[in-house]
């Protein structure tokens, strides 16, 4: 058992202690300590100590420090390959929209009505960041999954989806279509709940303005839609399991982006970050409860989602994430984190938000930072899995700076782009690269 998260749970504390400060390059002892203890990394080949430790477990989580780095998604793609050819993983969940992904997940299972390739349903996403999923990386894996589940029956297939809360009025659309095609009493009844909302169609950013300036909200509505869909399950009983579930899902991305939207215009707190979290969290306990007793997923998404958060300066905002809440539901001996990290490169990124994609520098890490710590160990890349020898080096337990880049970024900003992090007891691996490139979209 990780006695770990027992032992330090509630006594992270930052200060002016950070790792880093006041230290020679060149006589360092965490540098010759992680240097001892990393592994090398040229090719998938090289994974082993990751895969042997991970492929057991229920969840296995893989971050990113940015949402535009080539690497990342590379081998996050490699891991997630030997997860599921070796260790029989079942799907994986993305920081990304349910009702667009749907349909990549369709493709990837052979499902009727799919699309001819991956690069179709990909290159017809249209929600902002379109280089997030809609990238030549995304498209690699996706057709490998898609052959890969070729060759097995219908009941194994890998599944694609996204576990984001956003895109709701295209869920909307979706659920009101597919009652449409099916159930037109049903739809009559979630219409009129669905009313609530119209008049705000396609900005939910005004409908939580409204509420907080005194309009009544749809809570009620939005959670009557969902349980009358799971009431009502019966009159769906002849369409496949795989249907069901895609109504039931949109309808539950609309009553929590409601939540979402709304918290984030009338609470000051952490209260709509941890709505959104405990949302896709939420989504990838239901995947594994469809994928039956037993089943192991694969998680994609930032760092700052599968790290973690209690032993982040995130703690101390009352922030949850993914990594928290699967560590403390499933058991941390159930559950594998995996970080990456690098120390300078390029990202494709946008300025604001909203704004087109940019392709831009990202200058060396800072000083105080566990990127700058592994820079100077002299390897290009590499990767560390974290035990009780690393949990209790005394050095490696002091919070440091771990770089965090989101869609949208500001190269001079960097500096401050930084989470203080205990880092081995934030992830269970973490792969580090030296300079790292942008992905590659579909859209340039």
């Amino acid at each position: 058992m990780k006695m770990f998260l027992v032992l330090f749970f509630g006594v992270f504390l930052l200060g002016s202690c950070a790792y880093g400060e006041n230290r020679e390059q060149n006589d360092d002892p965490l540098v010759s300590f992680i240097s001892s203890r990393a592994h090398p990394l040229a090719d998938a080949n090289d994974l082993e100590s990751i895969i042997a430790q991970a492929g057991d477990c229920r969840l296995v989580l893989l971050g990113e420090a940015s949402h535009g780095t080539r690497e990342y998604y590379a081998w996050r793609d490699s891991i997630s390959r030997r997860l599921i050819t070796e260790h029989g993983f079942r799907f994986i969940a993305v920081e990304g929209d349910w009702a667009s992904l749907y349909e990549l997940n369709r493709y990837v299972k052979g499902m009727s009505g799919a699309a001819g390739s991956a690069r179709e349903v990909l290159g017809q996403l249209s929600r902002w960041p379109l280089w997030m999923w809609g990238n030549e990386e995304v498209v690699a894996l996706a057709e490998w999954l898609r052959s890969h589940n070729d060759a097995l029956p219908p009941e194994e297939r890998v599944g694609f989806y996204g576990k984001d809360v956003y895109d709701e009025w295209n869920s909307l659309n979706k659920v009101v279509s597919f009652l449409a095609e099916h159930d037109q009493e049903l739809l009559e009844a979630v219409k009129t709940q669905y009313a609530c909302l119209e008049s705000y169609r396609p900005d939910s950013w005004s409908y939580a303005q409204s509420v907080a300036r005194g309009a009544p909200d749809c809570v009620t509505p939005l959670e009557a839609v969902v349980e009358l869909i799971r009431g009502e399950a019966r009159r769906f009983s002849d369409l496949p399991d795989d249907d069901y579930f895609y109504l039931l899902q949109n309808a539950l991305v609309v009553k929590h982006a409601e939540k979402f939207y709304r918290k984030s215009v009338t609470r000051q707190d952490a209260s709509s970050w941890n709505s959104r979290v405990r949302y896709m969290n939420m989504t990838v306990n239901r995947l594994l409860d469809f994928y039956g007793s037993g089943s192991k997923g694969i998680v994609w998404a930032h760092n700052t989602h599968i790290g973690d958060a209690r032993f982040t300066e995130m703690q101390q905002r009352r922030q949850e994430n993914i990594g928290h809440l699967a560590r403390v539901e499933h058991g941390p001996e159930h559950v594998f984190l995996v970080g990456f990290a690098t120390y300078k490169g390029t990202v494709k990124a946008g300025s604001s938000w909203g704004e087109g994609m940019q392709k831009m520098n990202v200058p060396a890490a800072r000083s105080n930072s566990i990127e700058d710590v592994l820079e100077r160990t002299g390897m290009d890349r590499f990767f560390l899995v974290f035990d009780d020898i690393d949990r209790t080096h005394e050095e490696f337990m002091t919070p440091m700076g771990n770089r965090a880049i989101g869609v949208v970024y500001n190269p001079r900003q960097d500096p401050h782009q930084f989470v203080q992090t205990i880092v081995p007891l934030r992830y269970d691996a973490l792969l580090f690269f030296r300079e790292t490139e942008a992905l590659n979209p579909l859209v340039r």
